[in-house]
C-alpha cells in the first residue's frame, strides 16, 4: 500500500504510475510469434535508451543505524530492497551528514543529549553507497557542516574514491549543482538548502543551466520537521523554482511524507520522508517514498513511479 493516493494522468511532463517493489515486464511463452518477439525486440532496444532515475530521502547512517551495521555490515540495512535499487540507471540520495575516520558521537545517545545530533558516517559507507547504486548524494542539508569543513572534505574524498557524484557543497557555489549525462540526456541537479543556501542563489543556478542541459531536477532540503503538508511558503518557493526552469522537485528534510503537487505540468513532492533512518517513534516517520523518473529520449517527457517504503526496527528498509 501507498501513503497517500494516487492518480493516474497523462501530463505535459508524462504519466505518473503506481509500482510495487519491482517493476513489471514483458514476457512471452514459447509459442510466441515471430513478429511478436520482433515487437519484443524492438521495445527492448527503446527501453534501453531510455533514463531512470531514483530518488530516495534522507539517509542517515550514525546512531542506532551504525551499530546495527557494525554487528550485520552495512549490506544488511539494504539486504531487502538491494535488487529494487539496482533496477534504475542510479540513485539519488540525501546523504543527511558527513562521512568521516571520526569516532561517532552520537551512538548511544537519546533525544537530548549532548552530540545525539550531530552525525558522522563510518568511512566504509561510500564504498557500500555505490555497490547499492547510491551514485549521487545531495549535501545541502543542516548536518553535512556536523564536523565542521574538515567533515565535509573529508565526505567529499570519500565519495570521490567511490566514484560517486556530490551536489549541493554549502561552503562552494560552484559545487551547488552537477551536470550529468546518461543515453545522451543531460540532466542538472540543483541543490536548494534551506539551512545553508538562498533561493536567489538557487534561482541562478537554474538559469545559468537552462540552457546546458535537457532536464533540471531540484532537490531541497526545506520545511519543517515531522508536518504532514507543506507551509505556503514552501509551495511558493516551489513555485519559483519551475518559474525559472526547474523540470522536477524533489524535497527532503521532514522525515514524513508529504504531498505531491502537479504545477505547470511540472511534478513537485514536497518530501519523500526517511530513506534509511532511526526514527522508529511513529508510522509517519518510519515510511519513505522512492520516485523513479523515466526521461523519453525522443520528446523528453517524464514519467513517475512510486514506491512505498518502511523502515523496520531492525534497521532495514524494505519495500510495501
Amino acid at each position: 500500500m501507498t501513503y497517500f493516493k494516487v492518480k493516474t494522468a497523462v501530463l505535459l511532463t508524462g504519466a505518473l504510475f503506481l509500482s510495487g517493489c519491482s517493476f513489471s515486464g514483458v514476457s512471452l511463452n514459447n509459442s510466441a510469434s515471430k513478429v511478436r518477439e520482433k515487437a519484443l525486440n524492438k521495445t527492448q532496444e527503446i527501453v534501453t535508451k531510455e533514463v531512470s532515475v531514483l530518488f530516495v530521502g534522507d539517509l542517515m547512517f550514525d546512531r542506532y543505524i551504525r551499530e546495527i551495521a557494525v554487528k550485520r555490515g552495512s549490506d544488511f540495512i539494504f539486504e531487502k530492497i538491494s535488487s529494487f535499487l539496482k533496477e534504475s540507471d542510479f540513485i539519488v540520495a540525501n546523504l543527511e551528514g558527513p562521512i568521516t575516520d571520526n569516532k561517532s558521537v552520537s551512538v548511544g545517545t537519546i533525544p537530548g543529549e549532548k552530540g545525539h545530533l550531530s552525525f558522522t558516517f563510518d568511512k566504509s559507507l561510500a564504498e557500500t553507497l555505490y555497490k547499492q547504486n547510491i551514485k549521487l548524494v545531495n549535501l545541502g542539508n543542516n548536518h553535512i557542516l556536523n564536523f565542521g569543513n574538515s567533515g565535509l572534505l573529508q565526505t567529499e574524498n570519500y565519495l570521490k574514491e567511490s566514484n560517486i557524484d556530490y551536489f549541493g557543497d554549502p561552503e562552494n557555489n560552484e559545487k551547488n549543482y552537477i551536470i550529468k549525462e546518461i543515453n545522451g540526456i543531460k540532466i542538472g541537479f540543483v541543490s536548494y538548502n534551506q539551512f545553508g543556501k538562498s533561493a536567489e542563489g538557487t534561482v541562478d543556478d537554474i538559469k545559468n543551466i537552462r540552457g546546458k542541459v535537457d532536464i533540471i531536477a531540484i532537490y531541497g532540503h526545506w520545511g519543517k520537521e515531522y508536518e504532514k503538508n507543506p507551509s505556503d511558503n514552501i509551495k511558493n518557493l516551489a513555485h519559483s523554482f519551475i518559474d525559472a526552469g526547474a523540470d522536477l522537485i524533489i524535497g527532503s528534510h521532514p522525515h514524513v511524507i508529504q504531498s505531491a503537487e502537479d504545477y505547470k505540468g511540472k511534478k513537485i513532492y514536497y518530501s519523500l520522508g526517511n530513506f534509511i533512518f532511526d526514527q522508529y517513534f511513529s508510522t509517519e516517520t518510519q515510511k519513505g517514498l522512492a520516485v523513479r523518473v523515466k526521461i523519453n529520449p525522443d520528446n523528453k517527457n517524464l514519467e513517475f513511479q512510486e514506491t512505498a517504503l518502511f523502515m523496520d526496527k531492525n534497521g532495514q528498509t524494505k519495500c510495501y
